[in-house]
C-alpha cells in the first residue's frame, strides 16, 4: 500500500519514513548488605520476579558473594516498577535491601 492510495495512514502527498525500534531495555539489580536475609532475598526473587526456587537461590548466592545480581531485564516501566515494588516490600519488612535498574 503506498501512502497515497485509499486506506494509508499518512496523508495524501506526503512520503513518511517510519522506524519501528525495539524499546530499550533494562537489567533489575539486587544489592548486598549486611543486614537483608538470604530468606528474604530469596521471597523477593520469588513474588516480584517470579523466579522459581532455584534460580531464586542462585541469584541470591550471587548477590551474597559477588555483591549483586541481575533479577531480570524488562522494559523500562516494567522494570522501575518491580525496582519501586522490591523497596516497598524491603521497607515493610525493615529491610535496607537496594535494588537498582541500569540499560542493558
Amino acid at each position: 500500500m503506498t501512502p497515497d492510495e485509499p486506506g494509508s495512514l499518512s496523508e495524501p502527498g506526503t512520503n513518511v519514513d517510519q522506524e519501528i525500534r525495539e524499546p530499550k531495555m533494562y537489567r533489575v539489580i539486587l544489592h548486598n548488605d549486611d543486614y537483608t536475609t538470604m530468606d528474604f532475598v530469596i521471597e523477593v526473587l520469588i513474588t516480584v520476579f517470579h523466579k522459581p526456587a532455584a534460580d531464586a537461590t542462585r541469584i541470591m548466592l550471587d548477590v551474597h558473594q559477588r555483591g549483586k545480581g541481575v533479577c531480570g531485564v524488562y522494559t523500562y516501566d516494567i522494570a522501575t516498577t518491580r525496582v519501586n515494588r522490591v523497596h516497598q516490600l524491603s521497607r515493610m519488612r525493615e529491610f535496607p535491601l537496594k535494588c537498582s535498574l541500569e540499560e542493558a
